[in-house]
């Protein structure tokens, strides 16, 4: 057998089902085969053994792609410890997979939210060395409720906007404890993971579960970020007629530039058939705007927390809720109109879905293994704060990328670095 399962995982671990451990080494499998930059670098972790006697904790959606980054960083030396960052979208075949493989997990798909906070602190409870974290959720409780488990950790990496924004807020406080690598402004995040992949994987979560057609409707973007960006963009090429919701003057004149309706969320309401938030702000979506919708309008999220549609404003506005279709409530309301909001208005893209493609991960959980390295390397000398990801390894993992399609790009000559050097 090529799955030697380790018994200290399998004992300590907590899980929904050990049986589905087959379909969950199926799909690391395939995600896998699709990762070329993430292959390239798991061979050098091999070699190199950068994480050789650490404890890695990591919270992420979890799935099967982010199952093989947990893979690379054990295949790197550590010893792993993963939890899952939004209850709907861990996957549990997934989850029996990577405690055969020797990967300590705490997740269940869909715990209550108390259990589901539990399950975040026992990975913590693993007393790391490093950790890889996705919208705070380990920090905040780092910084919270668990600073006795700080003195350990070394630093980390921050998958997403929402993350830096927390950590960027407890910098600017002075109470920030770690160094932590902001893996969502590299240029290959934002630009690819952000844009690119939010954009796809959002709409594979919609469709999927609604079964609806895009063409013809009127879908309304709420944020125009490099999310925002790639939403939009992937509704008009579903044949969509695209609104954008702004608060940002500039983002609204960028969103008009490249042809879309801009419109306030109050007249956007009145027209849209399906909604989607992008924002990472709470109550884009709230009571006065459910008031005026039309009936049939479908709500949903892609950003981190279920904040940005008000799920308490539309409950109070509804006399009967119910399940339609698995991920899609309705709630119909007093007059006789109904709204429905896909997902509980967690991330569509992963609790609809399987999130990003492959393709697209790879260069993001690239940047996070690499970022992971660099702080376990300078921890000492970065100190407590929220650092960008060194260009050098944002280059790499594009070069490795282009290597991986076959694409060869120009250099330049020994004149030209002259003469760019004489202007800076």
């Amino acid at each position: 057998m090529r799955r030697n399962g380790i018994v200290s995982a399998r004992d300590n671990s907590i899980v929904a089902n050990m049986a589905l451990a087959h379909e969950g080494h199926l799909k690391i499998d395939w995600a896998s085969a699709h990762m070329p930059v993430l292959n390239r670098i798991r061979a050098q972790f091999e070699k190199e053994q950068p994480f050789k006697g650490l404890k890695v904790s990591i919270c992420l959606h979890l799935e099967a792609k982010t199952a093989y980054l947990a893979k690379v960083v054990q295949a790197g030396g550590a010893e792993v410890t993963i939890t899952g960052s939004n209850p709907l979208s861990t996957q549990d075949d997934v989850c029996a997979a990577l405690v055969e493989d020797g990967i300590t997990v705490f997740a269940k798909y869909n715990p209550d939210p108390e259990e589901f906070k539990s399950l975040i602190v026992r990975a913590l409870e693993s007393k790391p060395d490093l950790i890889i974290d996705d919208g705070g959720d380990f920090a905040t409780i780092l910084h919270g409720e668990r600073q006795d488990l700080l003195p350990q950790i070394r630093g980390g990496a921050e998958e997403t906007t929402t993350g830096i924004t927390r950590l960027k807020a407890l910098e600017k406080e002075g109470t920030l404890k770690l160094p932590m690598v902001a893996v969502n402004d590299a240029y290959c995040k934002y630009l690819f993971d952000n844009r690119y992949g939010t954009g796809q994987s959002a709409f594979d979560g919609i469709m999927r579960t609604t079964n609806l057609i895009i063409a013809g409707k009127n879908v309304v973007v709420v944020g125009y970020g490099w999310c925002g960006k790639g939403v939009a963009m992937r509704a008009r090429g579903l044949g969509a007629n695209v609104i954008v919701t702004e608060v940002d003057a500039i983002k609204a004149v960028e969103a008009h530039m490249d042809g879309f309706t801009v419109l306030p969320m109050m007249e956007a309401a009145k027209v849209g058939e399906l909604f989607i938030t992008v924002t990472g702000v709470k109550d884009v979506i709230r009571g006065e705007h459910y008031d005026v919708m039309r009936s049939g309008a479908i709500l949903c999220n892609a950003g981190h927390f279920d904040v940005e549609c008000n799920k308490p404003e539309l409950a109070a506005r509804a006399v009967e809720k119910r399940t339609v279709r698995k991920n899609i409530e309705e709630y119909r309301l007093e007059d006789g109109r109904s709204i429905y909001l896909l997902a509980e208005g967690r991330l569509v893209n992963l609790a609809a879905g399987d999130g990003h493609p492959a393709e697209i991960m790879d260069t993001t959980f690239a940047l996070q293994a690499l970022s992971l390295k660099y702080v376990n390397d300078n921890y000492q000398s970065i100190g407590a704060k929220v650092i960008n990801v060194p260009y050098e390894l944002d280059d790499q993992v594009a070069r490795y990328k282009l290597e991986s399609l076959g694409i060869s790009i120009d250099t330049l000559t020994d004149e030209q670095k002259k003469y760019q050097e004489s202007w800076t």
